[in-house]
């Protein structure tokens, strides 16, 4: 193991300008907080994060990454604590070792459930900083490359998840030295027969290849002397791995695999990129349908390069790749050349184009199913891509073999509900052709389509596609069991003779819902279109309910009459009383002899007063009237009505507290204020 001294001297190596202070003193906790713990293979555990945090800075990674790097298990493992994290290094760093950690061992029902949480936690992690996944791959890496000390199915576990999942990632960082790494050491352990055949194949025709790879560098060297362009020139060979997936999913030998050999020029400029290519193109003859402009549309991971292949002087084909010296940083390191540490300007989260991070995020909200994050993974994000483009000129970036299906609902859903066709560079075509890069792709639609259909899964490719497309069945397909139980619960109602307008009342099927243990009356209905004994159960509920509300109604119009009857009971027990108030002769001061409970009033022609001589006068309808014996009113009455005077006299026991009208006719003296003082005397 390194000293402390060798270890800073190689960070160094990597960037002089590194703040090693800073990094000296993560040495220092890591060293600490590490000391005693071994790794599987024996060796102090404090050779794992100082191989990291080499590999990071290797990658030219900032001070952050790195003492993160150095730090990544020290919270898991250790009694060393985030909040220590914290005041020692600051809470960027701290956020970095928290998304890197492992992930905590929880229990799940599946691997898919396992993998897939693990895959969130990451992406979410990542979402906050993309320097999560650089450390992440770089722990997987050396990790791999100590891997023999782990059981067998271990190894097969792990070498499994970084060829579905970190070397896709890599690739989409277009960290794509790690990621021909990490495929090549998965490869040597989960296909050991294959790996160490291949490795055989190509050791015996090195040689062979090489002569013929440096005749081609040679020649290209040549030429490119005689134009002013400032280039460097080198022969690459293909990974294990990339030989092994061609041979294994294209059928082909070794001997048919056009690029296992490549020739890699890098330049200046885009312009001298593409004046190397029409140069090499005089000196070769291209393959149709082989060349590939990644400078003017670039991959989602900023990788730019021309690609050709083109056919030798001995009949067999290779490829050249011509891009500039930041592409060929970019294309080596990918995400993480853009850690501009030279400057000491450090790269905003913000300015890096990661699209395929933000899908990732929106599957793992939409996805409820394991095995459906992790198909739309694989099949999206892990996967080749086509650039097609709208008729507008716009981008549209699909996973390779999508169709015109997934075009149009990478456009808009509803774009994709009413597909019926498309028009591939102005020809019409099926939904389900093939898009290649560079289509422009025209999406024809009909307002009044049908829709998806279960064979429409068939032929979408992209995930997005195929997610929405399940939305829509699943939809249709509720609605139409849901309205199958309604007509099946109708039916059956009519059939055993039973009125169902009058028994499917909203509040009776709300009742039984909830009786029957159901969420909402959907799921009641579609559970109803399975027939079954669930028709006899939620009719007797209903009947009940009717029932019920029957009773209720006749008890509430039995107290209603009730109510009423008691209602007029008191309002003629009312009247009787003021009756009786008003016939009590004894209230109003007058007797009638030998007559008892009559109505009696004073009449208001003549004011009779206590005192005064008064006779009664028997109306019609309103009781006895008493009048003054001298009462104008009854000297004018004619001879007949005389008839119905009756004799009445005060009743002196009962006119003290009562108040009578009396009329008043006072003679005085006409003098100044008379007026005044009458009404102070009547005061």
């Amino acid at each position: 193991m390194k000293r402390r001294s060798e270890f800073l001297d190689t960070i160094l190596e990597f960037n002089p300008n590194y703040d090693i202070e800073l990094i000296g003193h993560a040495y220092d906790v890591a060293e600490e907080m590490h000391r005693g713990q071994l790794r599987k293979s024996g060796e102090p555990y404090l050779i794992h994060p100082m191989a990291v945090a080499e590999i990071l800075a290797d990658l030219g990674m900032d001070e952050e990454t790195i003492v993160a790097g150095l730090l990544h298990d020290v919270v898991e493992d250790t009694s060393y604590t985030e909040e220590e994290l914290i005041v020692d290094f600051g809470e960027d760093v701290a956020m970095l070792v928290d998304g890197v950690t492992k992930l905590a061992s929880l229990k799940f029902e599946s691997k898919e459930e396992r993998q897939a949480e693990n895959l969130r936690k990451m992406f979410l992690a990542m979402s906050k900083d993309i320097r999560v996944l650089i450390i992440k791959l770089s722990d997987r890496l050396h990790n791999l490359r100590t891997i023999n000390y782990m059981t067998h199915d271990k190894i097969i576990e792990k070498c499994r998840e970084t060829l579905d999942i970190y070397a896709p990632l890599a690739a989409r960082l277009g960290m794509y030295a790690i990621k021909m790494e990490l495929e090549d050491i998965a490869l040597k352990f989960l296909e050991p027969e294959a790996y160490y055949d291949l490795a055989e194949q190509v050791s015996q025709r090195k040689d062979e290849r090489e002569d013929a790879i440096n005749d081609v560098v040679e020649r290209i060297d040549n030429a490119l002397k005689d134009i002013d362009i400032h280039y460097d020139i080198y022969g690459r060979s293909k990974h294990f791995y990339s030989i092994y997936k061609k041979m294994k999913y294209q059928h082909k030998t070794l001997d048919e695999i056009f690029d296992l050999m490549a020739v890699r020029i890098i330049v200046d400029s885009v312009k001298d990129c593409y004046a190397v290519l029409g140069l090499v193109h005089t000196m070769w003859t291209p393959i149709p349908g082989r060349f590939k402009d990644y400078i003017a549309m670039p991959k989602p991971n900023m990788y730019q390069s021309l690609h050709t292949t083109v056919v030798g002087d001995n009949g067999k084909p290779f490829e050249i790749q011509i891009r500039t010296y930041e592409m060929h940083k970019i294309a080596e390191y990918g995400i993480a050349a853009h850690w501009k540490y030279k400057e000491g300007i450090t790269t905003d989260k913000e300015e890096v184009n990661l699209s395929w991070l933000r899908q990732a995020l929106e599957w793992q909200k939409d996805a409820n199913d394991p095995k459906e994050f992790m198909e739309s993974l694989k099949m999206d994000l892990f996967s080749s891509q086509v650039f097609v483009f709208t008729p507008n000129g716009d981008v549209i970036e699909l996973p390779a073999g999508a169709t015109p299906l997934d075009f149009a609902f990478k456009i808009h859903s509803d774009v994709g509900y009413k597909c019926v066709g498309a028009k591939d560079n102005g020809k019409m075509v099926t939904i389900d052709h093939p898009l290649e890069n560079g289509d422009i792709v025209e999406i024809v639609t009909n307002p009044n389509a049908v829709g998806p259909s279960i064979d429409w899964l068939k032929i979408a490719k992209s995930s997005s596609a195929r997610n929405k497309i399940r939305q829509w069945l699943k939809k249709e397909n509720k609605t139409d069991a849901v309205d199958k139980g309604k007509d099946l619960i109708d039916r059956y109602m009519r059939k055993k003779g039973y009125d169902p307008r009058e028994l499917l009342k909203n509040a009776f099927v709300n009742k039984a819902v909830k009786a029957l243990g159901y969420k909402n009356t959907d799921e009641l209905y579609t559970q109803l279109s399975n027939g079954g004994s669930l028709q006899s159960k939620l009719v007797s509920l209903l009947l009940g309910y009717d029932e019920e509300e029957k009773h209720a109604e006749a008890a509430e119009k039995e107290q209603t009459l009730l109510d009423n009857l008691h209602e007029i009971s008191e309002r003629a027990q009312r009247r009787a009383q003021n009756a009786r108030k008003m016939r009590k002769n004894e209230k109003s001061g007058v007797k009638v002899e030998g007559v008892d409970n009559l109505m009696i009033r004073m009449a208001r022609c003549c004011n009779p007063v206590p005192g005064d001589d008064i006779i009664g006068f028997i109306t019609k309808g309103r009781g006895i009237s008493v009048h003054r014996k001298d009462c104008d009113n009854l000297k004018s009455l004619p001879p007949q009505e005389r008839a119905r005077f009756i004799d009445v006299s005060w009743d002196t026991d009962n006119t003290q507290d009562k108040s009578f009208n009396a009329e008043l006719t006072l003679i005085a003296k006409d003098q100044k204020s008379m007026i005044l003082s009458l009404i102070h005397i009547s005061e």
